[in-house]
């Protein structure tokens, strides 16, 4: 069992950044492959992000390679997405999700509360 907490998001305006951090309950963190996801108003969730367990693969959608990197600290039970350059079309509500296995494809069995980030134009 594993329970996900993201950090808080925010407001930001266009072009700029923002890190989202997701903390992990469960001392078995470092089995889990891990994703960030997000939901815009009306549409649905869509993958951003995915990272192995051991970070050596990671994964993006189209839409944010180059500008979102993923990483996390098992040390610290924590997965973060770095979001630069970042467009009002990036707004949506981002959710950080865990499961066993390879990060990609799949089901993700253990999901956060999700996190509301807004991109001002």
């Amino acid at each position: 069992q594993v329970q996900l907490v993201e950090s808080r998001g925010g407001l930001v305006q266009a072009g700029g950044s923002l890190r989202l951090s997701c903390a992990a309950s469960g001392r078995t963190f470092s089995s889990y492959a891990m994703g960030w996801f997000r939901q815009a108003p009306g549409k649905e969730r869509d993958f951003v992000a995915a990272i192995s367990w051991s970070s050596g693969s990671t994964y993006y959608s189209d839409s944010v390679k180059g500008r979102f990197t993923i990483s996390r600290d098992n040390a610290k039970n924590t997965v973060y997405l770095q979001m630069n350059s970042l467009k009002p079309e990036d707004t949506a509500v981002y959710y950080c999700a865990a499961k066993i296995g390879s990060p990609v494809p799949g089901t993700y069995d253990y999901w956060g509360q999700g996190t509301q980030v807004t991109v001002s134009s």
